[in-house]
Parts: C-alpha cells; structure tokens; sequence
C-alpha cells in the first residue's frame, strides 16, 4: 500500500472533518466524516469551489481567514464559542440543542509540502456535546445567581442583595453627592390576617402586594423582601419630594388592592416610612435606621399612612 493510501484510510477513519483547498478556494480533499454529515460524495465535489458547495459560509470572513493563515504561514483556530459553526453539517446527537446543525471547532493549517504554501488544509471538530452541555452548564448557573438574589415567594429581591444594591447606590450617592432616599413599609395587622385566615392567605397577601408595587417603579428602582411581611424599595436620584410620591403611590394602590381568598374578600394596608441620603449620613445602615424609624412613627400613629425622617419624623 503506497503512502498516499495509507494517508487517505487514516483521514476517512477520523471522527472529523478533513477538507483540503487550493488557494483558489477549490475543494481538492474531501475525507468520509464530510461525505456521510453533509451527503455528499467526494467525486461531486472535487474541483468545485468551496463557496459553491457550502453556500452558507461567511465568505468575506472566510477568505481573510485563509489569506491570514497563508500569509503569516501559521495556523490558526475559529472555536464554537466565536462562531456555532461554519458548515451547515446537521449534528446526530440524539439530544436536544438550539441549532440543527453541529457546533464546530475549525482548524486551518497551511500546508507546504516544499516549502511554498499550497494548500490550506481546514480540520471540522464536532463540538455539539461539549456546546450543549456548556449551555446547560451556563443556564444552570445563571438560575442558581438568579435564586440567589431573589426572595422565592414574592420573587423580589431577597434582603441580602438588596443591601448589596443599597451598598453600592449609597456609595455612588456620597461619591458624586447624587440624591438618595428609600422606602420601607410593613404590612399592617399581618399577624392577626395570619392568625383568622392562615399563613397560606398571608403568602397571598405578600406575592399580590409584590405585583402590585412593581408596576409602579422605574427600572433603576429596587424593591426587596427586608423580612417577613415588610419591604423596602431604593430609589436613586430621587430627593424627599419625589419619595413622598412614590410612597402614596404604593401605599394607596395596595389600600384599593381587591383580593380574595377561598371566597373572602382580603383587603390590605400598610405603613410606610421614609429616609433620605444627606451629607452627613455616613452609612448606608443609617439610612435604613431612619426610614425605620418614620415607619414605626407610621405604624404607632394609627397605621395606612406615610412618614418621612428628615432631623424628625415628619407624618403626612
């Protein structure tokens, strides 16, 4: 058997594709794996240029890929994480991914059997498993951030991320002496909802309350579960003013709130304290002290109503 027939038994023995170009971008190899994924015959397309047989491909990019390969007469590597593939070869995995075809990591080597390059020899990996499982991998990480951050009853952030946020925005409002205020409230006579209707009523209770706060936010705002039935909501480049407003938005759509219950009619309220950012507040814990403190004003003084911290509670 002569060198050539061992070379071409060995390529149609690869799990991966082994094609061959002229420099004139003319198919003058086409080993096994390319006959069987993209059902053709090598004899069909020997002489034919590369672009005829895969019309699909990038060919700006594709023929500065090449001229880079042959000019710098190195070899050089395109990996499915730049691009899912370049050939349209239908993958045969018999799992379930984003795209009929097989992901791929191609390889371009010059070739100069005597020392001026001739040909450009392209090797086509079949990276379908590794794509798929790296995207199951990726989305099972992004759900496990996301679960981290996120209070899984009322699906508002949990309070460990929204202080992390209060951190950072009260960082950003010292720094550049940006207006600051936040918000909390607490539901009223929670206790007592829980203790007529059970806490299956009050989990409905907080997860409508949740959806109904939402809505009213911009999407700079931050709204979290501080604990049990209470929330806080931070709200950035917003003074005094613009948080009374916010607050008497919350506070009186949560009293028109209808809900209901096994048939009963559930109504809701809640007390809201205020407290904002001033130069002399020196931690971010200062600043939820405050607004707790106008809460428990809110709450002592009757209850479904706002009060504001600013050198004293300040009731509306």
């Amino acid at each position: 058997m002569s060198m050539e027939s061992f070379h071409s038994t060995i390529t149609n023995q690869l799990n991966t594709g082994v094609l061959i170009l002229d420099l004139d971008f003319n198919i003058v190899f086409w080993n096994r794996f390319l006959e069987v994924h993209a059902n053709k015959r090598a004899n069909e397309v020997i002489g034919q240029s590369i672009f005829t047989v895969f019309g699909e491909l990038p060919r700006r990019w594709f023929e500065r890929k090449v001229a880079g390969v042959v000019q710098l007469n190195t070899p050089s590597f395109c990996s499915w994480e730049q691009r899912h593939h370049l050939f349209e070869l239908p993958h045969t995995r018999p799992i379930t991914t984003d795209s009929h075809f097989m992901a791929q990591n191609c390889t371009f080597l010059p070739l100069a059997p005597e020392g001026e390059i001739q040909h450009v020899c392209i090797l086509i990996e079949d990276a379908t498993d590794v794509c798929h499982y790296q995207s199951m991998l990726q989305k099972t990480l992004t759900e496990l951030e996301y679960a981290n951050r996120i209070d899984g009853l009322t699906q508002v952030y949990n309070r460990k991320h929204w202080e992390e946020c209060l951190s950072k925005e009260f960082d950003r409002a010292r720094r550049y002496q940006h207006d600051l205020s936040l918000i909390m409230f607490d539901l009223d006579h929670f206790k007592k909802l829980n203790d007529v209707y059970g806490h299956l009523c009050g989990d409905m209770v907080l997860v409508e309350v949740a959806k109904t706060i939402k809505p009213l936010l911009r999407s700079c705002d931050c709204l979290g579960r501080y604990g049990g039935e209470e929330f806080a909501i931070i709200l950035p480049e917003t003074n005094i003013s613009g948080a009374v407003d916010v607050a008497e938005r919350v506070r009186q759509a949560i009293a028109l709130k209808d809900m209901e219950y096994q048939g009963v009619e559930i109504k809701a309220s809640v007390s809201v304290g205020i407290g904002e950012f001033e130069r002399r507040t020196r931690r971010y814990e200062d600043l939820i002290g405050n607004a707790d403190a106008a809460l428990y004003e809110a709450k002592s003084g009757g209850r479904n109503r706002t009060c504001l911290f600013k050198d004293s509670v300040i009731c509306l």
